[in-house]
């Protein structure tokens, strides 16, 4: 029976089947343009993101295809440099909020009883707290850092990730192959790894598809009120908010950041629209 379960488990993979997709093959050529960007983009900035070259708001023209900002700095030179931190941050903060809603979420779906009642009851604690609210308070209280940023959004992500994984977990823990591995005094660790987590993969994935794409939305919008990556550093949300009393004259500074991040966003959440589809009809089916 054991064996049985195992096989239910194993398949086609899920990734093969959305990467198939024409949803998600423009979702993962949009993140691949954005990574390319990020990644080699500051080597074709022809001047350093915070060096002041020219009259504020200036048009575009040949020296500066984009303009210049609202201190007189190369739009298209920022653009170039500003993708990185809000993409290692925006990774940082959904891999930290995948990591604890799942351990929390496995963790109380096994356990059961108080031990499930506790946690879940400290999840809704955090969940009473609007996301962004919960980062500006410890922010405010801790300072400024882009590491801290990362982390408490993922931290405010947690408790999400860990109600959905645990619904996910429930039906697996009571499976004949986990009662069998608990009933041979296996350890609760071995379990949850090798064979509960094995159960939970497809939304799993999903959730760490739409964290993705949130945690862009979060650091950029903290960046654009002031509390995320710090100037003069170049980043794309600081560009919409440092730029935006010069919309009426010059919107390229402020539109050209916002066109990356929605372009960004956009490639993740097709993934994850694909993946909770793929999942939906491969549940249905089973």
């Amino acid at each position: 029976m054991r064996e049985k379960a195992v096989n239910q488990r194993t398949g086609p993979s899920t990734l093969g089947r959305v990467a198939r997709t024409g949803q998600a093959r423009l979702g993962i050529a949009l993140l691949t343009l954005i990574g390319l960007l990020v990644v080699f983009g500051h080597f074709f900035a022809r001047h350093a993101p915070d060096a002041i070259v020219g009259r504020p708001l200036e048009g575009p023209g040949s020296r500066f295809p984009l303009g210049t900002d609202i201190l007189g700095r190369d739009v298209l030179s920022r653009l170039l440099n500003g993708g990185l931190s809000l993409s290692w941050m925006a990774i940082l903060a959904a891999g930290i909020g995948v990591f604890l809603g799942t351990l929390v979420g496995l963790t109380a779906a096994y356990k059961g009883g108080a031990v499930d009642a506790l946690l879940m009851r400290a999840m809704d604690v955090l969940l009473s707290f609007p996301e962004i609210i919960f980062v500006l308070l410890f922010v405010s209280m801790l300072g400024r850092s882009t590491l801290l940023t990362a982390v408490l959004v993922g931290v405010a992500f947690a408790p999400g990730v860990s109600r959905v994984l645990r619904g996910a977990a429930l039906p697996v823990v009571g499976s004949e192959y986990v009662l069998w591995a608990r009933a041979n005094g296996l350890p609760p660790t071995h379990i949850l790894v090798r064979e509960v987590l094995p159960g939970v993969i497809s939304p799993l994935m999903v959730e760490a598809g739409m964290r993705l794409v949130w945690a862009i939305a979060a650091i950029a919008s903290l960046s654009y009120l002031g509390f995320g990556i710090a100037p003069p550093a170049a980043d794309w949300g600081l560009m919409v908010g440092e730029n935006q009393d010069g919309l009426s004259v010059a919107p390229l500074p402020v539109l050209a950041p916002i066109a990356l991040i929605l372009m960004m966003a956009l490639g993740g959440n097709l993934i994850a629209e694909s993946l909770s589809r793929t999942v939906g009809r491969t549940e249905g089916k089973g």
